[in-house]
């Protein structure tokens, strides 16, 4: 049982944790959008003011997941009787739509208004300056932001953990921090190239760019929340934990059928069972009861447990 709850807390969310990681990202994002939009306005580049954009919309987006976090913690009420764990979800995909909207669209109109109206950069170190301070930002937000993941990871590849993690807060903010570390690098790399050739064509394509990766980023976050907003079971290794788990009890026969959904940071899990020699029917709620007893503590994340036995002839 111990191995079985070591498997399953890993893969669990920690929502103290994930409420951090919100927070560090909003304050960093805050104070790097401020420092672009003045850059930006100084230096009149289009790339810096992509990327003027791409931190206010990223400061935007967290406020939202604080809005979706705190709401996904409200008590279960008679409209909603297995609670309001889902709002978390639902808010995390109107972040995915800010991104694809106000990030990327907004971006890539603004490298093509540069494309058709080339303007020369003026202070261009001041924009490089900013660029810096920003990665270095960006990279301590995007450090917070992976020391949370790998609590919940295990030894899974950052890429299988994004397809299969059922924490949508964690998705997105690991999604905005790492499309805002490399945004950031295109960003540098078209102001230099525009400061070295004169050409200001190099700085509209750099904000053309950074639009492009923030669309992409946005559409895989949107892919992964819609999959949970539909509706998700466990991930598949805490499922073949829970079967593992069950399938050793001793008052179990055999296992039909487990199903699980999560909701937010909470977990609700249906299973039928044969039972082995109940006994009388008060003696098949005992035993119902010590194996939904062992289930919470080697699982505690869940908080609905429906268990329907058959009897065995």
């Amino acid at each position: 049982m111990k191995n079985v709850r070591l498997c399953y807390s890993c893969a669990m969310s920690d929502s103290s944790g994930s409420l951090k990681t919100i927070l560090f990202a909003l304050g960093a994002n805050t104070a790097i959008a401020a420092a672009k939009a003045a850059a930006a306005v100084v230096t009149g580049s289009g790339a810096m003011f992509a990327e003027a954009i791409h931190s206010t919309a990223d400061a935007g987006n967290q406020i939202l997941l604080l809005l979706g976090v705190s709401r996904s913690r409200k008590p279960p009420s008679a409209d909603a009787p297995l609670g309001y764990g889902k709002e978390i979800y639902f808010w995390s995909f109107i972040v995915a739509l800010m991104l694809f909207s106000v990030g990327g669209l907004v971006s890539i109109n603004e490298g093509l208004h540069k494309l058709q109206n080339p303007e020369p950069l003026s202070h261009p170190f001041i924009a490089i300056g900013v660029l810096v301070f920003a990665m270095f930002a960006e990279g301590a937000a995007l450090r917070t932001c992976l020391q949370q993941v790998n609590k919940t990871r295990g030894s899974q590849p950052l890429w299988r953990w994004f397809r299969e993690s059922r924490q949508s807060e964690l998705i997105v903010i690991f999604g905005e921090d790492l499309a805002a570390l490399v945004g950031l690098s295109l960003a540098l790399a078209a102001i230099t190239a525009t400061l070295i050739t004169g050409d200001p064509m190099y700085d509209a394509l750099g904000s053309c760019a950074i639009g492009v990766l923030l669309v992409l980023v946005a559409i895989l976050v949107g892919r992964e929340v819609k999959e949970l907003l539909v509706g998700q079971g466990v991930e598949p290794r805490v499922r073949a934990a829970m079967l593992q788990f069950l399938e050793a009890q001793p008052e179990i026969n055999e296992l039909f059928n487990l199903l699980t959904l999560h909701m937010g940071d909470d977990v609700m899990v249906a299973i039928k069972a044969e039972m082995s020699d109940p006994g009388s029917a008060v003696g098949v709620a005992r035993t119902i009861n010590a194996v939904e007893a062992r289930f919470r503590e080697a699982f505690p994340e869940v908080t609905w447990l429906f268990f329907e036995p058959d009897i065995k002839d």
